[in-house]
């Protein structure tokens, strides 16, 4: 494989999963910062700079960057810049429920999708469920508190970040799909199991207080809208066995 892949996000944690797994590719990864090491051109997506130097050349963009906000703006501008420079096939992750949920950060992503099929480049879009290391990041938070609030009637399929990169590279590789089936992990939880399962691992007690999540959202989340339970793509690592890793990775002195 000799095509150049530009990788937006490649110092990120999924990007980080997905650069070791190009292989032979000619790689360039976008970054705000110089860095050292494989070829990083400098630039910011969502104000527009540098973005379309680093693609030119690039027959493929992996699409992975992401932040609390401007997602939208950034991928306009990955989408219009790809189309000024000729890329072949744009690949972006996005999230399940993008259409469904009305949370404001959803909605970007929805935004950022439509960016990316009105570009005119040849596209594949896959929507993910949490990321393992989302949810221990919002376990983590949560159970710092006297008394852990847990959602109820919210479930979630956390998936290994590490199979969605995997499968990223398999896109990356093949012909332009559009919008292909989601990636979602193995299991359904709802948030009680989650952190009860946290609490566990991490040998701690915590009292729990059902709390209900009110409005919109909240009817949207019991409903079950950001989930998919028909036709994904469904990975192998559950939440128990991320939370061991974590546990030996902190017992040796790893990361928590």
């Amino acid at each position: 494989m000799t095509s150049t892949i530009l990788v937006t996000g490649g110092t990120g944690t999924l990007g980080g999963h997905v650069l070791p797994l190009l292989g032979d590719a000619e790689l360039r990864i976008l970054s705000r910062h110089e860095r050292e090491g494989a070829e990083y051109v400098t630039g910011d997506l969502v104000k527009g700079v540098g973005v379309e130097a680093a693609m030119d050349g690039a027959e493929v963009v992996l699409h992975l960057a992401g932040g609390a906000k401007g997602d939208d703006v950034a991928a306009a501008n990955v989408a219009a810049a790809a189309a000024e420079c000729g890329v072949r096939h744009l690949v972006h992750i996005s999230v399940i429920g993008a259409d469904r949920v009305p949370l404001g950060y959803l909605r970007s992503q929805l935004k950022a999708e439509q960016a990316i099929v009105d570009s005119g480049v040849p596209w594949t879009i896959l929507r993910a469920a949490q990321f393992h290391d989302l949810v221990l990041m919002m376990m983590e938070k949560m159970t710092k508190m006297p008394v852990v609030p847990v959602p109820g009637g919210l479930r979630f399929q956390p998936v290994d970040s590490r199979e969605v990169a995997e499968r990223l590279v398999e896109l990356a590789f093949e012909r332009p799909a559009g919008r292909v089936a989601d990636i979602t992990g193995p299991k359904v939880y709802g948030m009680d199991e989650l952190v009860r399962g946290y609490l566990e691992a991490r040998g701690k007690r915590r009292p729990t207080m059902r709390v209900r999540v009110p409005g919109k959202a909240g009817r949207s989340y019991r409903a079950g809208e950001n989930l998919t339970l028909d036709g994904a793509l469904k990975g192998k690592r559950t939440w128990e066995e991320f939370l061991d890793e974590q546990v030996r990775e902190t017992a040796t002195g790893g990361r928590a």
